[in-house]
């Protein structure tokens, strides 16, 4: 007796060939997406920015003072018009070294642009590109804040600011947002309120720790005279 021909079904055996490749596929997208969001962002490199913990630092002196600014923050402005021009004359004459963190909190209040990242962003092109124009861009961007709840300054007029400053550089640095995921890395690391566990601009460090935004004017004037 003759044996039974097989009948192996190809098409269903490539089939699920297929879909096990298509599986595994998916399984490496999703772990790649994983790590891309878990990854530190690109840090932006320069003898004055200090690539852990996003500082940039001007002067040398003893005393170190840490500010950390959201350039949407209108609290953030009064405080530069109050002690911007004191901290910066003082981080000159050696009195002090005066690090700023550009960070960003107030993204929902510029209808959608997320204007504090791409200006904190934009900070770090500077400093990273034309570090010599970096604290004179710093005062333009306080200089030409825009209101909360306006869409802020588009990147162009950043990048052109940038110009103004010196640092014409920084241009595309600015419009990629090349730095956006480090500002979103170091605005987790801000200090946060003792009372409240959350974090806030202006928030004001001197030689390491975290001062009260009412003790601010009397530790200033310790220092500063």
């Amino acid at each position: 007796m003759a044996a039974a021909k097989s009948n192996t079904n190809w098409f269903a055996i490539w089939v699920s060939i297929a879909v096990v490749v298509v599986i595994v596929g998916l399984g490496g997208v999703v772990v790649f997406l994983n790590n891309q969001a878990t990854a530190p962002g690109v840090a932006p490199k320069s003898d004055i920015i200090n690539e852990e913990t996003g500082a940039i630092s001007f002067g040398d002196g003893k005393d170190e003072i840490d500010t950390y600014v959201d350039f949407m923050c209108p609290i953030c402005g009064d405080f530069e018009d109050a002690y911007g021009e004191q901290l910066q004359s003082a981080a000159a004459d050696g009195t002090i070294t005066l690090k700023v963190h550009p960070i960003s909190i107030l993204d929902r209040l510029s209808q959608g642009t997320q204007f504090s990242t791409r200006a904190a962003n934009s900070m770090y092109c500077v400093a990273a590109e034309a570090p010599e124009s970096a604290l004179d861009y710093f005062n333009l961007l306080f200089q030409n804040q825009p209101e909360e709840n306006s869409s802020g300054l588009t990147n162009d007029e950043l990048a052109a600011l940038a110009g103004q400053a010196g640092a014409e550089k920084a241009t595309s640095c600015i419009t990629d947002g090349t730095y956006s995921k480090f500002v979103a890395d170091r605005t987790k690391e801000t200090p946060p309120n003792p009372e409240t566990g959350q974090i806030g601009t202006p928030t004001v460090a001197i030689n390491g720790e975290r001062i009260d935004n009412k003790d601010i004017a009397t530790q200033f004037a310790k220092i500063l005279g």
